[in-house]
């Protein structure tokens, strides 16, 4: 499917973003079909996870965290925070190692200047692995986007040591020359 045909399939669909079918099509692959208690969403704006959450999986409660503002979703409980801040936020901080999934779509602001954009990406990454790590219980899932870089290698390494399964995957939804890949993982 050409990638303005996602956008406007997720329009019609009344998501926030094409980003849905990115997360739809890697929980397929995982094969995941019983439903999430909770769910982290870091990086959450404009809220596509989220609202792809809520509408396929009603019962979960979904923690959403970002320094952008994202319009209210009936179901998640939204921070407009720093995911740096996140063990500051009491309901989220209550339920450490109770989540079943975290999920992470988010990328920094890029400068272009490769080698800048790059540890950006990075330290985003090992931010969110951590916050995983915090937050999830045995046997969770963690979603999270990085880019096709030098670093890739190491965070999946990184990503390894704690995870009992990680795997790469992009999407069909993803832009093709897009260097955005995902990686997910089951604790």
């Amino acid at each position: 499917m050409h990638s303005d045909n996602w956008a406007n399939k997720a329009k019609q669909m009344g998501y926030r973003s094409r980003a849905v079918f990115k997360l739809e099509e890697i929980l397929k692959k995982i094969k995941f079909r019983k439903s999430f208690n909770n769910v982290l969403d870091i990086g959450s704006a404009p809220g596509g996870w989220s609202q792809y959450i809520i509408k396929n999986f009603p019962k979960s409660k979904v923690y959403a965290v970002d320094i952008l503002d994202m319009e209210p979703i009936e179901g998640v409980f939204f921070f407009k925070k720093s995911i740096e801040e996140i063990d500051s936020i009491e309901p989220i901080n209550n339920l450490k190692r109770k989540f079943n999934l975290v999920i992470s779509d988010i990328a920094p602001n890029l400068s272009g200047i490769d080698a800048v954009d790059k540890e950006n990406v990075y330290k985003l990454n090992k931010l969110s692995l951590k916050i995983a790590n915090d937050y999830l219980h045995l046997g969770g899932l963690m979603v999270m986007k990085t880019f096709q870089n030098n670093m890739l290698k190491s965070l999946k390494k990184d990503m390894e040591l704690s995870f009992k399964m990680v795997q790469t995957y992009k999407p069909a939804a993803s832009k093709k020359q897009s260097g955005e890949i995902y990686l997910f993982g089951a604790k």
